[in-house]
């Protein structure tokens, strides 16, 4: 099963979709690690260290610290960057078989847009 950490901005319908489907899910979010208010460098670096993969909506800048940390040699866990028009449903979805249909170390290094 993939561990997950969502971005303090990541739909919080797509959250409790998921665990409403996967009870057991390892996702926990951002605001509960105490990651609220601290830059996407800081985030990803904390994913990395704790072997999460992000998930979030922002395609704006946070594809761009992903690939810095790459373009470093550091590691990262992988992310999801899934659009924010995506009907709830279908991310929920979407997320849902690459949790449960993959394995870790396929995620690592590796910036992935929903929808597939």
């Amino acid at each position: 099963m993939l561990s997950l950490l969502s971005d303090e901005n990541f739909n919080g319908d797509v959250v409790r979709g998921l665990f409403l489907r996967n009870p057991g899910l390892d996702l926990i979010r951002v605001q509960d690690v105490g990651l609220r208010k601290v830059d996407d460098a800081a985030i990803l670096a904390w994913a990395a260290v704790n072997n999460r993969i992000l998930l979030t909506h922002d395609r704006a800048t946070m594809p761009d610290f992903a690939y810095a940390r790459l373009t470093k040699a550091e590691p990262m866990a992988g992310m999801f960057v899934v659009n924010d028009r995506m009907p709830i449903r279908q991310a929920i979805d979407e997320l849902l078989l690459l949790i449960d249909y993959s394995e870790p170390a396929e995620w690592k290094g590796t910036v992935l847009y929903l929808p597939l």
